[in-house]
């Protein structure tokens, strides 16, 4: 346990130095909550649109902020695995339960940060122009989504894995666009309905950008919330067991 403690501190110290992580993984989620807030605010009243509504905005946001920690968990890894760092690393005690835990444990606590940071500012800007929002909504939130932040940290380690440092980003690029695409992130893909509906409903980043939602609103109905609590948790294990497994093969093979 103390290996793996050692080693995820010191990959949240090297994520801590790199400018970028703190643009894209904090910035910018917020730069688009307050670009789509005033989208909303030039909406007249009589559109009916309801999407970049604060309420609906602030949980697409969280979810899309997690994308990028997928795409700096899967810098990290590839980065790792392109030098001779980890190399030197399994020839040490170290198994690999310890690089596993070592890189995802500090993901999880800059997803959960994050999803803070961006629930906070959702809140100001609800005050702000005199909208409601539930604190209690959101504080339930931020550990209900703790298991979508799980389910982009396990595809960037897959992708940091499987892929070079230059592949990696360019992968994560396209999971980043198809999340938000078929996520309704920044469209009603209900409202939609048809086969983008169909398309969306069968992978979890729907679900996940619904589960978020309804935490936020305190709907915790079968369909609004323990459906997509069940399918975006189950992912996330199946996903995080196939990285860890993975890995474990490649880092054998490295041995070899």
């Amino acid at each position: 346990m103390n290996r793996t403690i050692c080693f995820a501190k010191r990959n949240l110290i090297e994520m801590s130095r790199d400018t970028l992580s703190y643009i894209f993984c904090i910035a910018f989620p917020l730069v688009m909550l307050v670009i789509m807030s005033v989208v909303n605010a030039s909406i007249p009243k009589e559109a009916g649109m309801t999407l970049f509504r604060i309420d609906n905005l602030a949980g697409g946001i969280a979810i899309f902020g997690q994308t990028f920690v997928m795409l700096f968990t899967a810098i990290g890894v590839a980065k790792d695995r392109s030098g001779s760092f980890l190399v030197r690393l399994f020839a040490s005690p170290m198994k690999s339960g310890n690089f596993t835990g070592g890189y995802i444990l500090p993901m999880v606590i800059v997803a959960f940060v994050q999803v803070l940071v961006a629930f906070v500012v959702s809140y100001v800007i609800a005050v702000i122009i005199g909208s409601e929002l539930n604190p209690a909504g959101l504080a339930l939130a931020s550990f209900a989504v703790l298991p979508s932040a799980l389910m982009f940290i396990a595809i960037g380690f897959l992708f940091g894995t499987l892929l070079n440092e230059k592949a990696a980003p360019g992968v994560c690029s396209i999971i980043i666009s198809l999340g938000s695409f078929v996520g309704g992130i920044w469209f009603d893909v209900e409202g939609v309905g048809g086969i983008m509906e169909t398309i969306s409903k069968c992978t979890p980043f729907f679900y996940a950008t619904k589960l978020a939602r309804s935490a936020i609103d305190c709907d915790f109905s079968g369909e609004a919330f323990v459906i997509p609590f069940f399918i975006v948790t189950a992912s996330a294990c199946l996903l995080t067991a196939l990285s860890c497994f993975v890995f474990g093969r490649k880092m054998r093979a490295d041995l070899a």
